[in-house]
């Protein structure tokens, strides 16, 4: 049972507790996967080291929507193991993500398929090791989903709890895959053709919106809080203000890391600076940027963005015009709407004030990055 304080909402309590619970499971798959052969050891491996970090933001917005509904922040072992399976299924989807981005780093380290294409330049085995290590990621986060479906059936969670989140769960685990498409989908457009009109500019943002709906705001903070809320019994209407909570906030939190990957620090995000760019990644700041950029300057960022060879010195120049054509301070207006939009909705919430203030504390983490 792991205790949680508004003064703290991420502790490191909670983070070890989450991380006990991920460890102890994946030990769990130790035998099974060499009983089929020792060289699955590497996706083994590879999940123990990617599910080893991260914020844990969750599996705490799952546990803390569990304490807003029973008004108890004490949090039972078998809550926390159900909220911990939540980064199992994150982890899967950075693994894919960084596939379809032909991202090199994850969490300070070489990115899933490097690793695995790594294995084969260095076994010298046949075919191409590209390809092989994109196959390799690819399985390594089916496996992972997989798994977070059988962390929460053994978590230990009565059979009524089960039944109230298993909605939520299939939920959240279809509206990422999903999200994930209509990000590739939305990547394929051009970012400069779609801006040159107003009209433009609408569609594309209406595309933009719908990609951070689905493949982040609600996977990152509405359904881990609606399966918190489900497991402890919530109310219809807890779990309507907890939407009117958490989709602003999940919004807020993309806005947050659209700007971190362009501007963020590589040692504290865990990858590259300025990736954004080179791997031409089309968010809410770059969409702002061509749509407000001088025609002059527009053409001169699209002919930066998605250059994987981009300098320093490029980088730097594509961020001195996405920041005097103002779409940077447009994006952190944004931010600041939604924050305070889902801040008001949780003020007006039926929901214990204790879990009031550890949600609004952990809502200032979320979109603050300061941790």
């Amino acid at each position: 049972m792991v205790s949680l304080s508004p003064c703290d909402p991420v502790s490191s309590v909670f983070r070890d507790a989450v991380s006990g619970a991920l460890s102890a499971f994946l030990d769990a798959q130790d035998a099974p996967l060499a009983a089929m052969h020792p060289a699955t050891a590497p996706l083994l491996e590879r999940a123990r080291l990617f599910t080893a970090g991260g914020k844990r933001l969750r599996p705490a917005f799952c546990a803390w929507a569990y304490t807003a509904v029973t008004g108890d922040p004490a949090v039972p072992d078998a809550v926390i193991r159900a909220a911990a399976s939540l980064d199992l299924l994150h982890v899967s989807a950075l693994v894919h993500d960084d596939v379809m981005d032909a991202s090199d780093h994850r969490r300070g380290v070489k990115a899933a398929h490097r690793q695995f294409e790594a294995d084969h330049r260095g076994a010298g085995w046949r075919g191409d090791p590209e390809q092989f290590g994109r196959a390799g990621a690819i399985l390594l986060g089916d496996l992972l989903l997989m798994w977070s479906v059988e962390m929460v059936r053994a978590s230990g969670l009565d059979a009524a709890a089960l039944d109230r989140a298993h909605l939520y769960l299939e939920q959240v685990r279809a509206e990422v895959t999903a999200g994930q498409y209509l990000d590739i989908l939305a990547q394929a457009h051009d970012p400069y053709a779609l801006t040159r009109t107003p009209a433009d500019r609408e569609e594309l943002a209406g595309l933009i919106a719908t990609v951070v709906t689905w493949k982040s705001a609600s996977y990152t903070i509405r359904r881990p809080l609606h399966i918190g809320a489900a497991i402890a019994g919530a109310s219809a209407a807890q779990f309507e203000a907890l939407s009117a909570f958490g989709q602003p906030l999940g919004r807020a939190f993309q806005y947050r890391d659209d700007v971190l990957g362009i501007y963020g620090d590589a040692a504290l995000t865990g990858k590259d600076s300025g990736e954004d760019l080179r791997v031409g990644k089309l968010t809410r700041l770059a969409a702002e940027a061509f749509g407000r950029a001088s025609e002059a300057d527009a053409r001169e960022l699209a002919a930066l963005f998605g250059d994987p060879g981009l300098t320093e010195a490029q980088v730097e120049r594509a961020r001195a015009i996405i920041d005097s054509c103002g779409a940077r301070q447009a994006v952190e207006d944004e931010i600041h709407r939604e924050y305070d939009q889902a801040l008001a909705a949780l003020a007006d919430a039926d929901l214990a004030p204790a879990g009031r203030e550890g949600l609004a504390a952990l809502a200032r983490l979320a979109v603050r990055r300061d941790f």
